[in-house]
């Protein structure tokens, strides 16, 4: 389910970059969590009543997550590129590993994460520009947010119902500056049909499948399995945009990703 969910995510991601001239990034992430949203709220028909508190505020806390996650993720996705944003977004999960394990030898995960992101900001990938690269950290921070609230969305509702209302929340806290953004494109076909294709690859499947993995793993674990999210992104990036790749830039990126799974295979965090 996490890899489905990371091959999923990273090449529908990189088809939205290319919408970016059309629609704007904020647009982008309008449409695909309106469209996400409307679909899973059709397949699921979640309840509306018979909910407490804890379960209403699991919802916000997912939906504001997500909708601050993306429109974070693509702010960073149109400055520099889709492997080195994912990159840095993945220290916000390696954050969580590293906490959940209370380990002294967590610290050497986190040292090793730390040399890959040196790595990759002095090296020459993209030529990573301060707005982008702090646009993806702040992703990765709202990344964990989504790990814990997704976790405890899954828990509190049935099947797939918490995610399809936190999607409703995400789309009304995105779709302001989405429509400013892009304006009159969003009545066109072509960039909604594009639109459409990215909702279901880059929100639909991947939050499905994570939800579900969520319900099998712990927080920590799941957080490094998406590790493999950078390998994934670097290859779309490579493949859909064309973007180039360097010996270091590859070695900063498997410094990350041996950080994530060290971290997890030393986590002392309950199931």
């Amino acid at each position: 389910m996490v890899i489905g969910s990371a091959m999923s995510l990273q090449f529908g991601s990189a088809v939205a970059a290319l919408l970016f001239p059309r629609a704007g990034a904020l647009g982008v992430v309008a449409m695909r969590l309106v469209f996400s949203a409307v679909l899973m709220l059709l397949v699921c028909r979640p309840r509306l009543r018979g909910h407490d508190r804890g379960d209403w505020t699991a919802v916000l806390g997912l939906g504001v997550a997500l909708g601050t996650m993306n429109s974070l993720f693509y702010q960073a996705v149109e400055r520099i590129p889709l492997g080195a944003v994912v990159t840095l977004e993945l220290l916000g999960p390696l954050v969580l590993s590293v906490v959940a394990s209370r380990r002294l030898v967590s610290l050497v995960w986190a040292l090793l994460a730390l040399g890959g992101v040196y790595l990759l900001g002095s090296s020459s990938f993209g030529e990573l520009n301060l707005a982008g690269a702090g646009f993806a950290l702040a992703a990765g921070a709202m990344w964990t947010a989504y790990i814990l609230f997704n976790a405890r969305a899954g828990a509190r509702f049935e099947r797939a119902d918490g995610l399809a209302l936190g999607l409703g929340v995400a789309a009304v806290v995105s779709a302001p500056a989405g429509i400013v953004s892009a304006q009159g494109t969003l009545l066109d076909p072509v960039v909604l049909g594009v639109g459409a294709a990215v909702a279901v690859l880059s929100s639909l499947v991947p939050y499905t499948l994570e939800l579900f993995a969520l319900r099998r793993l712990p927080a920590a674990t799941f957080s490094v399995l998406m590790s493999l999210m950078p390998v994934v992104a670097t290859g779309a990036g490579f493949l859909v945009l064309g973007q180039s790749l360097g010996p270091l830039q590859l070695l900063a990126i498997a410094l990350v990703v041996a950080a994530s799974a060290g971290a997890v295979r030393t986590s002392s965090a309950p199931r």
